[in-house]
């Protein structure tokens, strides 16, 4: 009997090292106006800490008290404080649009190459309405490791 328990400990641990993780960045707005038209509830990050050279996704979890028809989300990363890397998406391939009045997930999925270098990032998050009005701007932490513990074999 004691055996099988330990089996199952054992086996539930190791299925648990599996599992992708993820976690809820903790989210600042850009500055002290925090009166956004697009309030950010959270950010999760899967996998966290992010693997160079795999996919990451980012979802933001945001209301907001208006219908929104279009528009332009521009990312910044840092690196040490240094803006690394910018890119700007249309906010209709990152939320199904128009999005209506209410809770919404704006979900980003993006592979970073092989050679990004380990360490804490900060990304800064802008979101801007058709007639470039920003709707939202926030930033968080994340890692950036160099490889899974787990192997792939």
């Amino acid at each position: 009997m004691t055996s099988v328990l330990v089996h199952l400990v054992v086996l539930s641990f190791t299925s648990f090292l599996l599992l992708p993780f993820s976690h809820s960045a903790d989210v600042k707005y850009c500055g002290a106006k925090d009166d956004y038209a697009v309030k950010v509830q959270g950010v999760k990050i899967l996998p966290d800490p992010v693997v160079r050279g795999k996919a990451a996704t980012f979802n933001i979890s945001a209301t907001t008290g208006q219908a929104i028809s279009g528009g332009k989300v521009v990312i910044e990363v840092y690196y040490f404080g240094l803006r690394v890397h910018t890119e700007t998406h249309d906010l209709c391939e990152e939320v199904s649009c128009p999005v209506s009045a209410g809770n919404f997930v704006l979900s980003h999925t993006q592979t970073l190459p092989g050679i990004t270098p380990p360490g804490s990032y900060n990304l800064r998050m802008t979101i801007e309405d058709n007639y470039n009005d920003k709707l939202s701007c926030i930033s968080f932490n994340f890692k950036i490791i160099f490889g899974s513990l787990v192997s792939a074999s």
